[in-house]
């Protein structure tokens, strides 16, 4: 950091509206930080005159986290203009305005810019090959992010769930109400991640980055729940953890090859990310997946956090 950021405590949250964003903007203020919330139509990452103009808002920023992003891999594969424009472009110009105003950049990316043929986590060196538009996407927006501003650093996460918007957790929820039985993929592998989680992690980059001690490690990172799962696996503990919690009926989950359940767009059979990087730089440990998923859940339920329903 430079001594001119010292004094500011402002973060601009940009996608402040989503899943992650929502989360990011409540932890920073929690934990002290002024906020500035951005998303559409306030600012459209994909102009830089938008971009241009939402900035010049601001009073003395001293960071910048982008959450937003094209999320639907499905759909990426035929509005591959739109998830290019969000992914890659929206990034290239916070980028440049982040450049211009001499603040850093936190910028959220994805562990489908590997190709899942690894046997092992992926950690920050391996080389990206993502399958898909959604994967290649993330990975030309990671490159624009670090073609264009020096002062960055690119988490990436997987499998990310959480309270608020659509998600893995409360489509199983809902499902699990409506039906008698679920066939859910039991052969791709990866790590589950709660937002909330996600947002801690950014908070604490973010109060490093603004206030010191040290000088801030700039690059890329991974972040993801502790523990490597499967579909199939995190699905039987989401349900196990709905019958702690309620009487009614939940549906039992059946594991199911990828053959049997074809999507649009091929995802990574394993995509698994190794931390060790963000906890010897950062000192940041993420907690394992159960116990986030249960935390969660208690959340969901109104019940205090590490308690389990009747």
């Amino acid at each position: 950091m430079t001594p001119e950021d010292k004094g500011k405590r402002g973060v601009i949250v940009v996608g402040s509206g989503g899943m992650l964003g929502s989360e990011v903007v409540e932890s920073l203020k929690n934990a002290g930080f002024e906020v500035a919330a951005l998303d559409f139509p306030l600012v459209d990452i994909t102009k830089w005159e938008s971009v241009c103009s939402a900035m010049s808002r601001m009073d003395s920023p001293g960071l910048l986290i982008n959450c937003a992003a094209y999320t639907a891999v499905d759909k990426a594969e035929s509005e591959q203009e739109a998830a290019f424009a969000v992914n890659r472009d929206g990034p290239a110009n916070l980028a440049e305005a982040c450049e211009k105003l001499g603040i850093p950049l936190i910028h959220i990316s994805t562990d489908y810019v590997f190709n899942g043929k690894a046997d092992h986590p992926y950690g920050e060196q391996d080389a990206a090959d993502p399958l898909g538009v959604y994967g290649r996407s993330k990975w030309e927006g990671e490159e624009a992010v670090r073609s264009r501003l020096a002062r960055h650093i690119i988490v990436r996460t997987s499998w990310l769930y959480g309270s608020r918007g659509l998600n893995f957790v409360k489509t199983m929820l809902r499902l699990g109400k409506e039906r008698e039985e679920l066939k859910v993929v039991s052969d791709q592998y990866g790590c589950p991640t709660w937002a909330f989680d996600l947002a801690g992690c950014l908070v604490k980059i973010a109060g490093r980055a603004l206030f010191g001690p040290a000088p801030v490690p700039f690059g890329v990172y991974h972040f993801c729940g502790e523990g490597v799962t499967t579909w199939y696996s995190f699905a039987a503990a989401i349900l196990e953890e709905a019958r702690e919690r309620e009487s009614s009926r939940i549906a039992r989950v059946l594991p199911v090859p990828s053959s049997s359940y074809p999507t649009v767009a091929v995802r990574p059979q394993y995509s698994a990310l190794d931390c060790g990087k963000i906890r010897e730089s950062f000192g940041i440990v993420p907690p394992p997946w159960e116990k986030s998923l249960s935390n969660l859940m208690n959340r969901l339920y109104e019940l205090p956090a590490g308690k389990s329903g009747e």
